[in-house]
């Protein structure tokens, strides 16, 4: 069965911000001058990673034969080792599926939910004895239950055709011979180690080299990582839901006053989901929907639909100002309405009506 990925963490609307735009060297013979690299064109696969690496292993697995879910799982692992600022099995994943034999579209929420022991009351009674009004963000109240992991064996059983073992070999290899550090994700891993050494656990022993995080260029291992790796090659998704792996957090998570147990992994499931859309001018945008702040930016789309961005110019002053106060008037939306679809209905039917959309509008004023 062959499918087809498109992956969609976001669609951002990104504002750029350079006083040197127009000096920049380029490397290119045509196109925009706010563009310095040639766009890359194949026909046979394409896979798009921020890490070259993790580029290479999914283009590999396409290479053996594997569709674009497996490439993209694989790739996704690889991520998770070599990105750890940004990326895990510790996090969460969703997806935008495009099967061409069916023609259909398929959303995927792989999100964890919150601790069953942590109730809301008990939240902010904790919350009030830490003189706080939100979670710490590196405070062990704000972990959930990791759902990536399990998004990948939903993808992989629903439009995989690769075996696991061979989907995870190359992640597996690089955790355990070591890689080459980049260059970006050094500084962010650099920065980082200084205030994440102190949290409980063992980040000092996992992600540094002599308490320090590694430098460009320098050759990171992670074998526990790659262990973790194995067990889902050899046992599935269980192995980290219902098995040795789920155990060991629930044993940590109660020496360190955390309160993720066995019962919350053992409970977790991931859900395919009916996805949102809008058309902006002609093109039909989709995004995940539900607890994942995508819809933002079909909610923005909206709103822009209604000036005249090309009359406005790229990068002008009143371009930036209509962008930047559709995504306000978007994310005053997003806190008030976006939510775990369990709990609370997320009213789409007006949140990406054109009808609201020109209400917002017209709360943009002039420069």
């Amino acid at each position: 069965m062959k499918s087809h990925l498109i992956i969609t963490a976001s669609l951002l609307i990104s504002l750029l911000f350079s006083a040197d735009i127009l000096h920049a060297q380029i490397d290119r013979e045509a196109g925009s001058i706010f563009s310095t690299r040639s766009e890359v064109i194949a026909e046979r696969g394409m896979v798009a990673t921020s890490q070259p690496l993790a580029t290479q292993v999914g283009l590999q697995i396409l290479r053996d034969g594997g569709n674009a879910i497996d490439a993209a799982i694989g790739a996704n692992a690889a991520m998770g080792l070599m990105e750890p600022t940004g990326n895990g099995i510790g996090g969460d994943l969703f997806a935008i599926i495009w099967h061409q034999e069916t023609e259909q579209l398929y959303a995927l929420n792989a999100s964890g939910r919150s601790p069953m022991g942590l109730s809301y009351d008990r939240l902010m009674e904790i919350l009030e004895e830490m003189d706080r009004n939100s979670i710490p963000p590196y405070d062990l109240l704000s972990v959930s239950v990791p759902g990536a992991v399990d998004g990948w064996f939903e993808m992989h059983e629903r439009f995989g055709s690769a075996e696991m073992k061979d989907i995870l070999s190359e992640p597996i290899w690089y955790a355990e011979n070591g890689f080459p550090v980049s260059e970006a994700i050094s500084a962010s891993w650099r920065r980082s180690a200084s205030f994440l050494s102190g949290q409980p656990g063992a980040f000092e022993e996992t992600f540094t080299i002599d308490g320090e995080g590694p430098e460009k260029g320098e050759i990171f291992r992670n074998p526990d990582l790659g262990n973790t790796f194995r067990l889902l090659a050899e046992n599935g998704r269980d192995a980290f839901y219902r098995g040795e792996i789920a155990e060991k957090i629930d044993e940590w998570m109660r020496e360190n006053d955390g309160y993720l147990r066995y019962e919350d992994f053992d409970n977790h499931h991931s859900d395919w989901v009916e996805p949102q859309t809008t058309n902006y001018r002609g093109y039909d945008v989709y995004q995940v929907g539900g607890n994942v702040q995508g819809t933002a930016v079909l909610q923005m789309l909206n709103i822009l639909e209604g000036f005249d961005l090309e009359e406005t110019g790229f990068g002008t002053a009143e371009t930036l100002h209509l962008m930047i106060e559709a995504k306000k008037l978007a994310f005053e939306d997003r806190a008030k309405h976006y939510a775990d679809p369990d709990f609370h209905e997320v009213p789409y039917d007006i949140l990406l009506s054109k009808e609201y959309a020109s209400e917002r509008r017209e709360l943009i004023g002039n420069r």
